[in-house]
């Protein structure tokens, strides 16, 4: 419980979602927060809870898609409070799609800039100040990160790059103290399908599933997210079902391919 106290904690896509949720849970356990975004009002809100907590916030407004911005995060999360000790890439953009349908292919770059390179663009910024601290990056991807899912092809691929890049840049870092932990959660009952681009390239401004139906709630996923946070663990996978999954990818992919069919097919009932 006291692992987090008087850290400074900087998470991407904190204004909503597991970002909102592992903001103000860290808070009540005594972390400093540097929440970033690119709503400020909707920050300006979690900054209220997180202090409602008993921790110390800072906002910082920003596009994780732009490699400066991200620099100024950095930036700012260090005058504010000295260092960092952890950076959590949770800022991240899905799509609900078929390739076939896609009708701008711009949607691709936005998923990959904002998945991938946001993730790349902070952790590189950051990663002086948290070997200063012997610090943690944890990385919030995804079990598409691990397998194909239909319709959501760009989103799989930029959690794919983001597993490479994080695998890569652990074994860079051993013997530096900074440990890297990836997250990898499957469906959670938040608002990102909201906002998922479709095949204009637009969002959709509304789910085609019932989020509370059937998906893991926020406060599990973020629990499970703590617990690795705080024995830095290499990598987490969720749920027993995407775990039992991973194994039968090595000897039965096709298995897999029909298992995360039907899963899209169900939640587009």
């Amino acid at each position: 419980m006291h692992a987090m106290q008087g850290k400074t904690v900087v998470i991407t896509g904190a204004s909503a979602g597991i970002g909102e949720a592992l903001a103000v849970v860290l808070a009540g356990r005594g972390a400093n927060l540097v929440l970033a975004a690119r709503n400020e009002e909707a920050l300006q809100r979690v900054k209220a809870r997180c202090e409602a907590a008993g921790g110390r916030a800072v906002v910082v407004p920003t596009d994780v898609g732009d490699a400066e911005a991200c620099r100024l995060l950095v930036e700012r999360a260090v005058e504010a409070f000295g260092g960092i000790d952890v950076l959590v890439n949770n800022a991240g953009v899905t799509m609900d799609a078929r390739v076939d349908e896609v009708k701008d292919l711009s949607l691709f770059d936005r998923l990959m800039r904002i998945n991938y390179l946001g993730a790349v663009y902070c952790t590189h910024h950051a990663l002086p100040h948290l070997k200063a601290r012997r610090g943690l990056v944890v990385a919030v991807s995804s079990l598409t990160g691990k397998t194909g899912v239909p319709n959501r092809s760009g989103y799989a691929a930029s959690k794919h790059a983001m597993h490479g890049f994080f695998d890569s840049l652990r074994i860079e870092l051993r013997g530096t103290g900074v440990d890297v932990t990836v997250v990898c959660p499957g469906f959670v009952a938040t608002h990102i399908r909201d906002n998922a681009l479709g095949a204009d390239g637009q969002p959709v401004r509304r789910s085609k599933h019932d989020e509370s139906a059937g998906n893991m709630d926020v406060d599990t996923c973020v629990a499970i997210t703590l617990k690795a946070m705080e024995r830095r663990e290499r990598e987490v996978v969720m749920t027993t079902k995407a775990r039992i999954a991973q194994f039968l990818k090595l000897v039965a992919p096709g298995v897999v391919d029909r298992i995360a069919a039907k899963a899209i097919q169900d939640r587009q009932r």
